[in-house]
């Protein structure tokens, strides 16, 4: 459980603020389309991103070890900070 924890906690917090966020927002603002829609639409481009991801992950595992992909991870989450703070 606390696996799943993490990923929902590093997940939710990824995504606010994001330009997918902030595209859904948008899209929410036309009172031509249905809120329902949008989040339905919203919410399956995620999942789907997500088990993409999931189905890449799951393979990359057999190709690289678990300790490389965190530490490629981490140093890309660290770029992509200090990117953000320098712009």
């Amino acid at each position: 459980m606390k696996t799943y924890l993490a990923v929902f906690a590093s997940v939710l917090v990824a995504e606010l603020g994001d330009k997918t966020q902030i595209a859904t927002l948008l899209f929410a603002t036309d009172p031509a389309a249905g809120k329902l829609g949008v989040f339905l639409a919203a919410a399956a481009a995620l999942v789907l991103s997500s088990a993409l991801a999931v189905l890449v992950g799951a393979h990359a595992g057999d190709w690289i070890s678990a300790k490389l992909l965190r530490t490629v991870a981490g140093l890309g989450f660290v770029a992509v900070g200090v990117w953000v703070l320098l712009s």
